[in-house]
């Protein structure tokens, strides 16, 4: 017993359904089969988990958190802290989703089920993954602002308890009548523009609010960029219906979006702008800054075709933009190189 491993495994008992308290024992069973002495420790308000981590996370070998995106969120931003003052630091996170929407499990392809996330866990692998940081904040896998952002943290949790991911549509659907512009400056890779957006979306996902087709299926969780989609703010209830129909749809390269994948961008606006992160209340900014942390937390995920999948998307970019080259199409080159900027305006369909 005295070289047991010893994890922390932090949950939140209310997340979802409240379902962690029917596989709790099973759980822990799981990880001391894996050979690690566990303590499990119930969060009692928001903020606890990552204070827990950040109190006493360097004496364990491993840290697993069970809830919704926003637990995730605090356990990443407590190990960031603690690599603030060792950045060699790397303890490795496994995680058992139990909300509603868990955009980043499915983007990541975690299994829903608590057991087998768990033993998917003991299974595991290192994977190290992107982390983006907001201001003096850190964030999982989406920052965001303008409408729709705010549906996840205004939705009551007693509402998403009762009908899960459906919540959000409805609450979606409720602020549709409040939809205005934000007129912001960004600035990225030496480019600056201005204009008016109904909503910006600063991601590491295949999944946002549930929707898996928002962003590009060619998102990679450690290539040290994030994907970055600004809606221009639509002038009727018409081009509002298409706008959300296209975006809905990944169909982002008409005039009324702007695209582009960068590691570092800001936003500068006239008046104080609602920001959220992970699904979570951000506060209100005039200046927003938001770095990628390339690889900066180590994850324990299942091995299988996900992690090769990114891997794999990667080299076959490359792969086609020698044959491109070879064969004279620069113009393909540019189209499919990950480090080049678009402004999606400027592209005909």
């Amino acid at each position: 017993m005295q070289n047991m491993k010893k994890l922390l495994f932090v949950f939140n008992p209310h997340a979802g359904k409240g379902h962690i308290k029917d596989s709790l024992c099973e759980i822990i069973d799981i990880f001391t089969a894996g050979g690690y002495e566990v303590l499990a420790y119930a969060t009692q308000a928001q903020g606890d988990g990552h204070n827990k981590i950040v109190q006493s996370g360097k004496d364990y070998n491993l840290i697993v958190v069970s809830g919704g995106d926003g637990t995730l969120s605090e356990a990443v931003s407590a190990l960031m802290k603690l690599r603030e003052n060792e950045p060699q630091l790397k303890i490795p996170l496994g995680y058992i989703p139990a909300g509603s929407t868990n955009d980043f499990a499915n983007s990541l392809g975690i299994s829903k089920k608590m057991v087998s996330a768990a033993k998917d866990i003991m299974n595991g692998e290192y994977y190290d993954c992107d982390i983006g940081q907001f201001n003096d904040k850190y964030f999982v896998y989406v920052a965001g602002f303008g409408a729709f952002t705010d549906v996840s943290y205004m939705t009551p949790q007693s509402i998403k308890n009762k009908i899960g991911h459906a919540a959000y549509i409805v609450e979606a659907l409720k602020s549709l009548p409040k939809i205005s512009g934000q007129t912001v400056t960004v600035e990225h890779d030496g480019e600056s523009f201005t204009d008016s957006f109904i909503v910006g979306l600063i991601s590491n996902s295949r999944s946002i609010g549930g929707m898996k087709k928002l962003i590009s299926k060619d998102v990679c969780f450690d290539d040290g960029l994030f994907e970055v989609v600004l809606a221009r703010t639509p002038e009727n209830a018409i081009e509002l219906s298409s706008l959300i129909a296209n975006a809905a749809t990944n169909k982002l390269k008409d005039k009324n979006f702007v695209t582009f994948k960068t590691s570092k961008v800001t936003f500068t606006s006239q008046s104080d702008i609602p920001w959220t992160t992970d699904g979570e209340a951000g506060g209100t900014h005039r200046k927003v800054t938001i770095t990628n942390h390339r690889k900066a937390v180590r994850f324990m995920l299942k091995n299988d075709d996900l992690c090769f999948e990114q891997h794999a998307a990667q080299t076959d970019a490359i792969h086609k933009n020698v044959r491109d080259t070879v064969t004279g199409n620069f113009d393909a080159v540019s189209e499919n190189t990950d480090y080049v900027i678009e402004d999606q305006s400027d592209i005909e369909d």
